[in-house]
């Protein structure tokens, strides 16, 4: 078993005090951190997603004056922003791998977007020979509910470290979790 760490889009804006900012993004960015200090040894691959979204389009839509807040957001995480920069607090010397989703369009999961070579999510962890996956990040709701369903319909295992993610609405979150081990995936 090849086991990898998957961690989603724990920038700027989507933490406190960004354009999407999520209660407790802060929290996870120090947790994270910390589960690297304890853990990086334990994985072959230490995988980042970050949105990447274009500066001079909508994003397919993605972006709105008047977002709804399920297909269209106030623009945020713009490539070369500090926005778009991952949190202070998140520790990235042991990341080993980077993959950038939303250029151009409305990406959620990590597996839409692409490395510095080109390669998808799901091709680099087939290359990697990676047969388990932990997963954390920002927004448990979206985009770790989205990377982490897409990793379980590649054929990977997939655990949710719990505490080490946070969502956008309490209720959202928690439907998305237990989306996740309906799904097959493990929650701890």
């Amino acid at each position: 078993m090849v086991k990898a760490l998957l961690i989603v889009d724990v920038q700027n804006d989507f933490t406190e005090g960004g354009a999407l900012g999520v209660t407790g993004g802060d929290r996870v960015a120090e947790g994270i951190t910390g589960h690297l200090e304890a853990h990086a040894g334990d994985y072959s691959a230490i995988i980042a997603s970050r949105d990447w979204h274009d500066a001079d389009s909508d994003n397919g839509g993605h972006f709105s004056d008047t977002p709804d807040f399920v297909d269209s957001w106030p623009v945020h995480c713009v490539a070369d922003t500090t926005g778009a920069e991952f949190d202070p607090l998140l520790s990235t010397a042991a990341i080993t791998h980077e993959v950038r989703k939303g250029q151009g369009r409305p990406d959620y999961s990590a597996f839409q977007g692409t490395t510095e070579t080109g390669s998808s999510l799901g091709e680099l962890l087939e290359e990697l020979t990676v047969t388990e996956l932990d997963v954390v990040g920002i927004a448990t709701d979206h985009c770790v509910r989205a990377s982490a369903l897409d990793a379980l319909d590649s054929g990977v295992k997939v655990r949710v470290l719990t505490d080490l993610v946070a969502g956008v609405g309490e209720e959202s979150s928690e439907a998305a979790l237990s989306e996740l081990e309906t799904a097959g995936g493990q929650l701890a």
